[in-house]
């Protein structure tokens, strides 16, 4: 695909602004996401264009779903999440490739190799493969906007929905992009088609649609130009590689040796392979995470290097091409020395500090789940004992507690946020009350999405440009869910938080405590002056340090012996005084 070399109209710009971007040029009406690092900043970019009506949805496979109706209504539509979201949008994702698309549908897809932000590294390219979907690979913010178009394109021509997979690299990288204008595109007019209903006799005639398309979509792949290859000097090796990982080897080698550039991952070419093959002495495959192209080359009989030179694990770099090519001399310009370690931390006043300051001093088994709160589990708090994923924590907790029986069920609670239990902490909860089991499930309410940037969801009474919105009651939820005993408390407030939960432990039915406190870093959120610390009163015991809040430290005053005093950072302190009821000697003051 040839690139807009337009120069009057260029912007530097992140891969997922430019993934926006080129939504908005494809005339794309409907966007529907969750959001999830490295992909929230496509959906934020992408509101900003008022001819894109978006939305945060509850998760991810209703975004999905959503933007496969505005599909089937005829308008270009999109959807993103990151790898692990696609976990959850999987189920329809795999009947729509067999009911197919009518407007463009991009689904949008980050991965996180390093695990940057993220419980695993899966391989999202395994799900083009299982889905028998076609999946495009950018490796750089002016084709993450190139490809993107091309997405719908390729969605319309052969009516299928097109996966547009980015990760971490081209995501949050900057370059320069040409912008063009927006495209208007006629919606194609609804028609009404048994085709689209998956029963197995239409189900079985739409496999056999998908086979052909995949066979023309591999011959597609043979004759893109987003599947190019790039001659070199020396035909000693022979690179076959994508994404970022592309980026690599040219900075390493430049043009010294001919490389395949594949943009098209899924299906990939054959006869182009077998061509390239020939015209270099070793083929070296360079790509992140599991060996697909690799393997995909090995079904053609050719012979390739892969994973025995480079890492299976984690992200790839100049350095480490360079390493495995096992070079006698250096090339790259990599950066060698040892960059500081900065461990990640609740932020100073954040509500869920108090909380898990008093689960821990409780004993409590606790069952975690994805957002900041995770970061409980870490020392000096070392207050969580499981996380799996979104909503897990709360059926999780039903199934421990069931096989465990009465004891457990006195010392064991589950954590969610307000917005991962609209995600799928409901369906647990349902689990819990439907059968019977006497679990503690305590809802994070901190009024924002805070782990991935501050979005709204369900809970905030906004939508996403942060217009009023129909606000869910949380309370209320889940009293229709027939949870008797529901309960609100201030986390701040540590007296209030351990009776409530040593209540609701001892409780012989279900349970849920909202622990209702806004994120500290919240607009509007008032920040009260910061505490000082009466030194004549501090006997630097370090009791205040239980809580881990980065705005304290103990240190020896004037570098005096015996001297140990608590210090507290005011530019950091937002004086939540949760620290001023662990300090038996009133030091803290504020």
């Amino acid at each position: 695909m040839k690139r807009n070399m337009n120069t009057k109209r260029q912007e530097l710009m992140l891969g997922n602004k430019a993934a926006a971007r080129g939504m908005y040029e494809a005339g794309c009406s409907f966007v529907s996401s969750y959001p999830g690092t490295p992909s929230t900043e496509i959906t934020e970019e992408a509101v900003k264009y008022d001819e894109i009506f978006c939305e945060w949805a509850p998760n991810e496979k209703v975004a999905l779903e959503a933007a496969f109706g505005a599909s089937m209504a005829g308008k270009r539509a999109a959807c993103c999440m990151k790898h692990v979201g696609l976990n959850v949008a999987a189920d329809p994702l795999f009947s729509m490739s067999y009911i197919g698309a009518v407007g463009g549908l991009v689904i949008c897809v980050a991965d996180d190799p390093g695990m940057h932000s993220s419980q695993n590294e899966q391989d999202s390219r395994h799900y083009a493969i299982a889905a028998k979907l076609p999946m495009l690979e950018p490796s750089d913010s002016e084709e993450v906007l190139l490809y993107t178009k091309l997405a719908f394109e390729i969605s319309e021509q052969f009516r299928t929905p097109v996966l547009l997979k980015l990760c971490m690299r081209v995501c949050h990288s900057q370059s320069i992009v040409s912008l063009s204008d927006r495209t208007e595109v006629t919606p194609v007019p609804y028609e009404k088609n048994i085709t689209r209903v998956m029963l197995p006799a239409q189900a079985k005639k739409a496999h056999v649609r998908v086979e052909k398309r995949t066979e023309e979509l591999t011959a597609y792949a043979e004759t893109t130009d987003i599947n190019r290859i790039e001659t070199g000097r020396e035909r000693t090796y022979g690179f076959i590689t994508s994404s970022t990982s592309y980026q690599y080897v040219k900075e390493v080698f430049g043009d010294r040796y001919s490389i395949l550039k594949l943009g098209l991952i899924h299906p990939m070419p054959e006869k182009k392979l077998l061509d390239f093959a020939k015209t270099v002495d070793q083929l070296i495959v360079v790509e992140e995470l599991d060996p697909i192209i690799e393997k995909h080359c090995l079904t053609l009989g050719l012979s390739v290097e892969g994973k025995s030179r480079f890492p299976i694990i984690g992200e790839l770099s100049q350095a480490l091409v360079e390493k495995g090519m096992d070079l006698p001399e250096k090339i790259s310009h990599a950066i060698e020395d040892e960059i500081p370690a900065r461990p990640p931390v609740m932020c100073a006043g954040c509500p869920h500090r108090g909380l898990f300051y008093t689960l821990k001093k409780i004993g409590c088994m606790v069952y975690g789940d994805i957002g900041c709160y995770t970061l409980g589990a870490l020392a000096p708090l070392n207050a969580m004992d499981i996380t799996v994923c979104m909503g897990a924590s709360v059926s999780g907790l039903h199934g421990f507690n069931k096989a465990l029986g009465e004891d457990a069920e006195k010392n064991s609670v589950a954590v969610i946020g307000d917005s991962t239990f609209m995600h799928s902490g409901i369906t647990g909860l349902t689990d819990i009350v439907y059968n019977s089991s006497a679990s503690t499930v305590i809802i994070l309410d901190n009024s924002i999405t805070g782990m991935t940037g501050h979005q709204q969801n369900p809970t905030t009474g906004y939508d996403i440009k942060g217009n009023p919105a129909e606000k869910i009651d949380l309370e209320a939820l889940c009293h229709a869910l027939s949870v008797k005993r529901v309960r609100v408390v201030d986390p701040y407030d540590l007296k209030m938080v351990e009776q409530a939960v040593k209540e609701e432990l001892a409780a012989e039915e279900p349970s849920v405590i909202i622990s209702r406190r806004p994120c500290a870093l919240l607009k509007g959120v008032k920040r009260e002056a910061p505490l000082t610390v009466n030194e004549d009163k501090c006997v630097g015991c370090g009791a205040c340090m239980q809580i881990g809040c980065p705005a304290i430290a103990v240190r020896e005053k004037d570098n005096e012996k015996g001297s140990r005093k608590a210090v507290i950072d005011p530019t950091l302190c937002v004086g939540c005084k949760v620290c001023t009821q662990l300090c038996r000697f009133g030091a803290l003051e504020g």
